[in-house]
């Protein structure tokens, strides 16, 4: 599923909007971590790629189905259980072929820290050139033995070190 995202600031909110309606038949409730992790991402992938090329992006999404009788199959109210092993992927093309660069800036900078959120919160991301442009993409994984409220993969909860940075993943 994808969603093509117009040069304008104000599409991030309508990328977060979409992604959060797209968990609806999904693995992922709305409501568990995952979720919150993954529009974060959508956030911080959009806003960069509408704001350093100031040309349309494609957002695309990559979610598991929910199995039949489990939670956010329609039709079915099914038993709440624990979450299986999920990886959730988020890709965002964009035309410009220019690398991503992680920036460091000061505790007065309005921006710039989307690229170490990304490498704080996700399990994997990287790039690619693709064409004319590049896609951006990272990767989210719901391990099966953790409790439905627990953090995903990888964001114990712990702090996370970048470029001399400290962020609180939570």
């Amino acid at each position: 599923m994808q969603l093509e995202v117009r040069p304008d600031p104000s599409e991030v909110g309508r990328a977060r909007r979409w992604a959060r309606s797209r968990l609806a038949g999904s693995a992922i409730r709305a409501d568990e971590s995952l979720a919150e992790t993954l529009v974060l991402l959508v956030s911080e992938l959009v806003t960069n790629a509408v704001v350093h090329t100031g040309r349309s992006a494609v957002l695309r999404l990559v979610l598991p189905e929910a199995a039949p009788g489990e939670p956010g199959e329609p039709g079915e109210p099914g038993e709440p259980g624990k979450p299986g092993e999920t990886t959730v992927r988020l890709e965002v093309d964009d035309a410009s072929d220019l690398a991503p660069v992680p920036r460091c800036v000061d505790d007065e900078a309005t921006g710039g820290r989307g690229l170490a959120l990304v490498d704080g919160l996700a399990d994997r991301w990287g790039w690619s050139r693709e064409g004319t442009g590049k896609r951006i993409w990272c990767e989210l994984d719901r391990c099966a033995e953790r409790e439905e409220a627990a953090p995903v993969c990888g964001s114990g909860g712990g702090a996370v070190a970048y470029e001399g940075y400290a962020y609180e993943v939570v």
